[in-house]
């Protein structure tokens, strides 16, 4: 029965990771208003299919860099530079993109390979599997190997599949939440990376 665990250890990760406002879900409902809800599943399933990669991924590299701890130094100097970077890079397109983009209609027979591309750009994915993973490696929640990582994956690809779908079904009501929302979330991006990466900054500058 410890692999319903895993199984609800994943689940709940990924419920946590997927429940707010992003590019992915924000883009399901757009899916699902324009193309209607079984091309809208057909785009969660291609999410679906990356996220249990980056799932196992980052319970991967947890497990690694959780037994050498002489890498988690470099790998937070190297995260807080991206951090950086990436903030300047949110803050940029809030101030400079004005003009709404046009989104282009895509047919249902490309919408799970539309979905595997888009999922791949979310690169803030295995960072956060990799993050939560390792506290919970830290707080003996979880712990590693292949098949314990194949069951969290496959609990954190149900809990994705799960909630995309949810948003998938009630677009109409949320539609105009998720837009006002995506409208700020370059801002929101920029404050949210740019705080934590001078928290990081002043962390290592004390370490």
């Amino acid at each position: 029965m410890s692999f319903l665990i895993f199984i609800f250890l994943g689940f709940g990760v990924a419920i946590l990771g997927s429940i707010t406002p992003s590019f992915l879900n924000l883009t399901v409902v757009k899916f699902s208003l324009r193309n209607g809800e079984k091309a809208a599943f057909y785009l969660i399933g291609g999410y679906a299919t990356v996220l249990f990669f980056q799932a196992n991924i980052g319970a991967y590299l947890s497990s690694i860099l959780m037994e050498n701890s002489e890498y988690i130094t470099l790998l937070q100097k190297i995260g807080t530079s991206i951090l950086l970077l990436l903030s300047i890079n949110f803050f940029r397109l809030y101030f400079t993109s004005k003009e709404k983009k046009v989104k282009e209609e895509i047919p249902k027979s490309k919408a799970y390979l539309h979905g595997i591309g888009m999922s791949l750009l979310n690169t803030i994915a295995i960072p956060f599997y990799f993050t939560t993973i390792s506290v919970l490696i830290g707080l003996e929640y979880f712990e590693y190997s292949y098949l314990n990582g194949f069951y969290f994956s496959i609990g954190s690809t149900i809990g994705s599949f799960t909630l995309y779908s949810l948003y998938a079904i009630i677009a109409k009501n949320i539609e105009h939440k998720l837009t006002f929302i995506a409208s700020k979330m370059d801002f929101i991006l920029g404050s949210l990376t740019g705080v934590v990466a001078v928290g990081n900054f002043v962390f290592l500058l004390y370490k």
